[in-house]
């Protein structure tokens, strides 16, 4: 999505104060953005570096049922990579236009102001193996790893990312970070059995002095990482996170799956419940799939795997329905990632 002003005083009527107070009031615009495939992250600028492509941000706007696409043309940088998105920015990792040898930055931007900043430098190894975590409180941004984290937000006195030990039991899968706390599920089985956990670590309490990672478990929750398969975590509505898995048949170490289980844990209260589960019907198409990416966050998730051609979207906005999204831009293996995008003019880098 581009906009050009096509006349000064209708330009200056946008411009205005007046203008600009009445659009900082409304709520911003939910979508859900995708992530750019992996074969276009890693290999598409070298092997096609001849071909002039205009990079785009695609998104899905759930309310009216279309896809859209803001320009990232904007950005002086190679193979601009989206990864997460909060307070309306998104971040993505960008390669220098200049640099022979792979030199990615983790870019904030505004693709409604075309609006950008370049975060301090980073090797290019976190880009690789990094995962971005963000939120709307100073800029906070996370880049965490099985062994180390790199944090960073608007009240470092340095401008520097602070680096810290990780010590996590094995690589954090699917971490989240919601209000100043950093949830991650970490496998602590054998080799031959998967034993899920859910790690905590709170922002502020981050120490190389001693392991800032807790295990999160009650008595009362009892089986309740036993009976899902391949577990994800989604950021949920408020102090609220989603652990997403195939509901298991049985404890069997290969147990079938009969459906795809939403649960819902109040980080207050501590207490598990159910959210949703996917339709029988829906299930079939996933059924056969090896590999499932999950994506959302808040009260609407989406479900994409290999070969479907569609994804599948749970909305909770107004009481659980499930639906099909159809028109998947992009190429590659059908296999979806990405991240909500609440886009909004007022928002600065």
């Amino acid at each position: 999505m581009v906009c050009r002003s096509v006349s000064k005083l209708f330009n200056q009527m946008l411009t205005t104060p007046t203008f600009m107070d009445l659009i900082s009031t409304q709520s911003p615009l939910r979508f859900l953005a995708l992530r750019p495939p992996h074969h276009h992250h890693h290999h598409h600028q070298r092997q096609n570096s001849h071909v002039s492509s205009v990079p785009y941000l695609h998104v899905f706007d759930p309310d009216q049922n279309q896809w859209l696409r803001f320009s990232l043309s904007f950005l002086p940088f190679r193979s601009p990579h989206p990864v997460a998105s909060a307070n309306g920015l998104i971040y993505l990792w960008g390669e220098s236009p200049t640099s022979i040898e792979s030199n990615r930055s983790l870019v904030v931007c505004n693709p409604l102001t075309r609006q950008f900043q370049v975060l301090p430098q980073l090797g290019s190894a976190w880009s690789r193996h990094g995962s971005v975590l963000v939120n709307s409180v100073n800029h906070r941004v996370m880049v965490l790893t099985e062994l180390a984290a790199l944090y960073f937000s608007n009240t470092n006195k340095t401008n520097s990312w602070l680096t810290f030990s990780a010590n996590l039991p094995s690589k954090p899968r699917s971490p989240i970070l919601i209000s100043d706390s950093v949830f991650a599920l970490c496998d602590v089985g054998s080799p031959w059995r998967s034993q899920w956990k859910l790690f905590t670590c709170i922002l502020s309490r981050l120490n190389n002095n001693y392991n800032s990672w807790v295990c999160l478990e009650r008595h009362e929750w009892g089986d309740i990482f036993d009976i899902i398969k391949r577990p994800r975590l989604v950021r949920g509505k408020g102090n609220k996170l989603l652990m997403i898995g195939g509901l298991k048949s049985n404890f069997s170490l290969n147990s079938s799956c009969s459906t795809i289980l939403i649960l819902r844990l109040d980080l207050e209260r501590l207490e598990w419940e159910e959210a949703g589960r996917m339709p029988v019907e829906m299930y079939r198409s996933f059924q056969e799939s090896s590999k499932l990416k999950v994506f959302g966050g808040g009260d609407r998730v989406c479900f994409s795997a290999k070969r479907v051609g569609k994804l599948a979207l749970w909305d909770d906005c107004d009481g659980a329905v499930w639906r099909w999204i159809e028109g998947v831009p992009g190429g590659g293996d059908g296999l979806c990632r990405g991240f909500v995008f609440e886009a909004s003019l007022t928002a600065l880098p």
